[in-house]
């Protein structure tokens, strides 16, 4: 099974929640969260922090990471089955623009209710809404 991991990454902006969304430069050209693949002998964590390092240029300093409560999201890419896991993030810096790698070629802070819209896969926008209701329980 291949498995990969990434952050959920958001900012507060003028009270309101808003979450980076990047635009794949390749295949479907897709919106996703910052994620990637586990390489062999890394764990999930590392690479969460590796991926988003390597798309967004964020570090880990960067952010203020939720790590007890991950959510897993189990599919099929290509017939072969798929296991992500993501950790909400925010940025501690607002202003702090995203850097882009060369696999997308746009992003986009988004509400919760527009970047449910342009993500497209439902268990996407339910980890979207569910980390939302996370963070509306916590404040």
């Amino acid at each position: 099974m291949k498995r990969a991991a990434g952050f959920v990454v958001f900012r507060r902006v003028y009270n309101e929640i808003q979450y980076l969304l990047l635009k794949a430069s390749y295949g479907s050209f897709h919106w996703s969260s910052p994620k990637g693949h586990v390489d062999p002998g890394e764990d999930d964590f590392f690479t969460a922090l590796r991926e988003t390092r390597e798309e967004a240029g964020y570090c880990e300093e960067d952010l203020q990471i939720y790590k007890d409560n991950p959510i897993v999201l189990k599919y099929e890419v290509n017939g072969k089955p798929k296991e992500v896991i993501y950790w909400l993030a925010e940025v501690r810096d607002p202003c702090k623009e995203p850097v882009l790698s060369e696999e997308h070629s746009d992003l986009k802070w988004l509400t919760k209710d527009d970047a449910k819209k342009i993500v497209g896969f439902r268990d996407n926008q339910e980890m979207i809404e569910k980390f939302h209701e996370f963070l509306l329980a916590n404040k």
